[in-house]
């Protein structure tokens, strides 16, 4: 299984439960500014506990690995846990939505976008992948985001809502990194 056949399943999926979800990460990045690889997909979904049988129920062992007590665990406590595709090493994380006025703002915000060219699904913005990259950035110092925040900026250009990025990184304590990225672009 390819990874764009999982992410197209658990588009699918989601869709059928009904349940708000949002994709984020580099696969996300990758939509909105450069393309790259990445190892795996990343989703926030906003699940009930009664949803936890119901999509684990779409993801069959004998093809999955998915653990109905860490789905359970995750909508309880807003937590994540993944879905594997053993025999191809594909991976997505899923993460219920933060519990705070961005985390609420984010899903609210979210588009609907062509995630592969056939394939329409709910996608965080790109202004909310940027702060999430550099808060990403500033708990772990990989570059990696840097490069995927610049690929965004360059492709989206004037697309991209630098109001909205100033304000919540200043809410998110993300300033010095957002200067610091805009002087990186200004030397270019």
């Amino acid at each position: 299984m390819e990874q764009t056949d999982l992410l197209k399943r658990i588009v699918e999926v989601l869709e059928e439960l009904g349940s708000p979800y949002m994709l984020v990460g580099s696969f996300v990045s990758s939509v909105y500014g450069e393309p790259r690889f990445t190892q795996d997909i990343d989703l926030v979904a906003d699940l009930r506990y009664g949803d936890a049988p119901k999509l684990c129920g779409k993801f069959p062992p004998e093809e999955y690995y998915i653990s109905p007590e860490a789905v359970g665990q995750a909508i309880r406590t807003g937590g994540q846990f993944n879905i594997i595709h053993p025999s191809s090493g594909n991976k997505i994380d899923i993460m219920m939505p933060p519990d705070s006025l961005w985390g609420e703002n984010q899903m609210r915000r979210r588009r609907q976008v062509w995630l592969l060219p056939d394939c329409q699904g709910y996608a965080a913005t790109p202004e909310d992948i940027i702060l999430s990259k550099m808060n990403y950035y500033r708990e772990g110092g990989s570059d990696k985001h840097l490069r995927d925040i610049t690929g965004i900026l360059k492709v989206r250009g004037d697309g991209v809502d630098r109001e909205y990025i100033e304000r919540w990184s200043g809410q998110l304590g993300l300033t010095e990194i957002w200067q610091a990225i805009l002087r990186r672009l200004a030397a270019k």
